[in-house]
């Protein structure tokens, strides 16, 4: 859908208000003097059979009757009406329709079938929709208040997005109060069509927004608000406040990992996964909001607390404990300059407490001093008021000085009606301010969390010491052939064998439908094996008392035979028993560990980790998160867990193989994103003894499933289907495959070997080096918005990067950017043309036809190539360089 169309909703030139009234009280008058007054400077139509003027303004009696272009109609009247306008609005190539109606799916049936109508009549127009049941748009930039809100926002860099309009005018009233700006403040209601992940990309691209701030109460799309949401939060700080956190998602599951993945627990991992900072509550949102409006940018967690009373120094230290965090320790030269500053018996370290006589003056030394204190990110200024000091006044001196402070500073002036103004003189100054540390503190860390977030997005994961392959088509038709028979719940012999296939070490495992039968295959295995129940109605054996271990004579065996028929007959009376299984006996464990993934409704598979055995579910100790997985997100999510400092070694204990815990994790996740068939999944226990994981137990549930892989994914996984071998001219042969994340090392190699040209050529910058930052969003690509192909080489079984080629899609998927690059020895040889035709090939699958890039004059080859596959050229107004175009519609790739 159309970005352009977005832009025309919030930068309109000419506005057309359906239902606009001169009644006082109503929703059309409200809108249509909140145009007028918000100092918006295009042309304002109301639109209104019945008059000929509104407060001033010609009224028209339908949008067709408007004589020029119209961006943007907001929609005011009853919403049975509301279809017919916008056939009008389609019809006129409006870009965009804000419909405050309420009465859509939020009323049922009825509502839902208004809210298709509306749809269709829209569709394949370009009108884009906010709504319905809306409270409306305000864009501080063009002036625009196209709302029945109370006020207009202050202007700012902070965007502010939500699903409630009363939430919207909460938040709005608080930030009036506070003087805190907003470029965008939107209530997107019921998401007909622009969604969050349309409000993130077009949010995400305008440099004039610094922050986005969202209320969520549930998502549509969610492919394409991960894209966005991952996209964006690697440049500017992306806030969530999702409402229903106290639903359940797990009733009934056949697994322990079912009932261990609630909703929201899967909602936190995937913000998580998509760099997001989730807050909890009403108020953490408009604090973070305020902090995020006035410093969005924090280095480090290292917090200096100034204060002229030891309790809120004491409550503010307490509050930093709850995140395992401590005050930042002060280097002896800033302590010697206080010194020289503060009365004798000031604290001596941090918190910093000045004393309660400390004035004005006073506080302004300390922070001159603070603010030269290199070993703090951040600074906590509190006051708690005394008959000895004026707040407001120690606020005036504070206010022009802490304008200019380095990094993050925000203040605690403790009290009620007398510290009133000093918070206001804060607000009006722009420096956060807070009612209690905690709060303060809250908002601090917050801040640090979204830091730490992108720092994870940008960490560069290593490749597994091995490659790893995994038997997909006996996978296959195991799971095809189970469904058929509606087999859904897998035995264990059955599921260890399908983990087998891809590579996931199991027990050895094997059935039994008899005593005799128990007793020689006990004997295969040389005794001192465990039997449990095989039975597709008993997927807890446990419950059923249907486990025996350590049988370690054939007499054991018989008997353990029969013990365990009589109990799962007794558990329940109609499970149609298969027999027993009979493995080997494993030595005691160091570990014990649970695996698993459970198919989430919104979100695909979700993938958990934890401490397991029959206690899994009352320990409580896991983690989740959504796959596809590499060694880095593997070893991320083992990290959330209690179980995972003691897998590094505890006591006598060997540590664990952390690479091979990795790499069944990669293999699970592998399995998940290949087989949206697969609904729960255990590996339970999962024993680690001398450092090796074994599954020693398992389960997994079949549903049959509508979608093919990977279109059950929240994110998008390597596509694989793009791997190809292709023979150069010349008679080499290479292996060409998407771009993985575990390619940066190659990656940088690569340019280290290209001559300064080359780079010049690319990169239009003689650059030295690939940055940390640019090898990760040169690597990590989001296979839904971005394809990058690679040519490798492997001599001796070392791979080597020869050269890549990417195309870029552009928000909205309207058009997208292409480049090249390939390595000096390797110019002329036939890599670029084979690179760029397969990315063209597939941006022409992907239905994105507009393709174009920026090539130097003096890049002759890349020239040559381009007029090769047909591209159009024209001088480029903005650089030293021709602009490349083609339309893929219709060509021959």
């Amino acid at each position: 859908m159309s970005i352009a169309n977005m832009d025309k909703i919030f930068n309109p030139s000419t506005v057309a208000v359906i239902g606009a009234s001169d009644r006082e009280g109503s929703i059309g008058s409200v809108i249509l003097k909140n145009l007028i007054n918000s100092g918006y400077k295009g042309e304002i139509y109301p639109v209104n059979p019945h008059k000929m003027e509104i407060y001033g303004l010609k009224a028209v009696k339908t949008v067709a009757a408007i004589d020029k272009p119209v961006d943007l109609c907001v929609i005011a009247t009853p919403i049975r009406t509301v279809p017919g306008i916008v056939k009008e609005c389609s019809h006129i190539k409006a870009g965009g329709a804000i419909i405050i109606s309420a009465g859509g799916k939020e009323t049922g049936q009825e509502g839902r079938a208004l809210e298709q109508e509306i749809l269709e009549q829209a569709n394949h127009s370009g009108l884009r929709i906010v709504g319905p049941n809306c409270l409306g748009v305000l864009s501080s930039r063009s002036g625009l208040n196209a709302s029945f809100a109370r006020y207009m926002t202050e202007p700012g860099r902070l965007a502010f997005v939500s699903q409630s309009g009363a939430v919207c005018a909460a938040i709005l009233d608080l930030a009036v109060k506070e003087h805190i700006g907003f470029s965008h403040f939107v209530s997107l209601g019921s998401t007909l069509d622009v969604d969050f992940g349309d409000m993130v990309d077009y949010l995400g691209c305008d440099p004039e927004v610094s922050s986005i701030v969202m209320y969520i109460e549930s998502l549509t799309q969610i492919r394409k608000f991960m894209s966005a949401a991952r996209a964006v939060s690697r440049i500017k700080p992306v806030i969530v406040f999702k409402a229903g956190r106290s639903k359940a998602g797990a009733k009934a599951a056949a697994s322990h990992t079912g009932a261990m993945t609630g909703e929201d627990a899967v909602y936190d991992a995937a913000f998580k996964r998509a760099g997001i900072l989730r807050v909890k509550t009403f108020e953490e949102l408009f604090d973070c909001a305020e902090l995020l409006s006035r410093r969005p940018r924090l280095s480090g967690p290292a917090l200096g607390i100034l204060t002229n009373s030891g309790g809120p120094g004491v409550m503010a230290a307490d509050a930093l404990s709850d995140y395992q965090m401590e005050p930042a320790l002060l280097l002896p030269e800033t302590i010697k300059k206080l010194d020289a500053i503060l009365p004798a018996h000031w604290s001596k370290g941090n918190p910093i407490d000045i004393i309660g006589d400390a004035t004005a003056s006073r506080y302004s030394d300390a922070v001159k001093i603070l603010k030269d204190a290199r070993e703090i990110n951040g600074l906590l200024i509190m006051l708690a008021p005394t008959a000895l000091v004026d707040p407001s006044l120690v606020a005036e001196g504070l206010a022009e000085e802490l304008k200019q402070f380095p990094v993050p500073v925000f203040t605690t002036w403790l009290g009620g009606r007398d510290v009133e103004k000093g918070r206001d003189i804060f607000n009006q100054a722009g420096i956060p301010t807070f009612d209690s540390p905690e709060r303060a503190i809250r908002a601090f860390m917050d801040l640090y969390r979204f830091t730490k977030n992108v720092e994870m997005l940008q960490e560069l994961p290593s490749a597994l010491p091995t490659k790893i392959h995994f038997d997909h088509d006996a996978v296959s038709r195991l799971i095809s052939e189970k469904i058929e028979r509606q087999e859904y719940l897998l035995t264990e012999i059955e599921a260890s064998h399908l983990l087998s296939l891809y590579g996931i070490p199991v027990n050895r495992i094997e059935l039994a439908a008899s005593p005799e039968e128990a007793v020689l295959k006990a004997r295969d295995f040389g005794c001192n094996v465990a039997m449990k129940i095989c039975s597709r109605d008993i997927p807890h054996k446990s419950d059923a008392n249907g486990v025996r271990l350590g049988l370690m004579d054939e007499a054991a065996v018989r008997s353990a035979y029969n013990d365990i028929m009589d109990a799962a007959r007794k558990y329940k009376p109609d499970a149609v028993i298969l027999g027993v299984s009979i493995q080997p006996m494993r030595l005691s464990p160091d570990f014990e560990l649970i695996m698993g993934a459970k198919m989430d409704e919104d979100f695909g598979p979700v993938i958990l980790f934890g401490m397991g055995g029959v206690m899994a579910e009352a320990l409580k100790d896991r983690a989740i998160s959504l796959p596809p997985l590499n060694r880095l997100l593997a070893r991320n999510l083992m990290g959330e867990t209690k179980v995972y400092s003691m897998l590094k070694g505890y006591r006598n204990l060997k540590p664990a193989n952390m690479v091979q815990l990795e790499e069944i994790l990669i293999r699970v996740s592998q399995l998940v994103t290949d087989f949206p068939e697969i609904a729960e999944m255990d590996i339970n226990p999962l024993h680690v003894r001398d450092g090796n994981a074994m599954a020693v137990d398992a389960r997994i549930l079949l549903k049959p499933s509508l979608q093919k892989s990977p279109a059950h994914m929240a994110i998008s996984p390597y596509p694989n289907r793009y791997e190809t071998h292709v023979t150069l001219k010349c008679g080499d042969k290479l292996f060409i495959r998407p771009i993985r994340p575990e390619d940066a090392s190659m990656l940088s190699e690569m340019f280290h070997a290209l001559s300064p040209q080359s780079v010049y050529f690319r990169f239009f910058s003689p650059l030295k080096q690939l940055s940390h930052w640019m090898l990760a969003k040169f690597t990590q690509v989001d296979y839904d918005r971005e394809m990058a192909l690679v040519a490798i080489t492997e001599t001796g079984g070392v791979e080597k990067m020869l050269g890549v080629a990417r195309v870029i899609t552009m928000p909205g998927r309207e058009k997208a950017e292409f480049s090249v690059l390939v390595a000096d020895t390797w110019h002329g040889k036939g890599i670029g043309a084979e690179l760029l035709t397969k990315c063209l090939q597939i941006s022409k699958e992907r239905e994105i036809y507009d393709i174009y890039g920026l090539v130097l004059y003096e890049n002759t080859n890349m020239i040559a190539l381009g007029k090769k596959l047909g591209f159009q050229m024209k001088r480029s107004q903005e650089a030293h360089a021709y602009e490349m175009t083609i339309n893929l519609k219709g060509v021959t790739i």
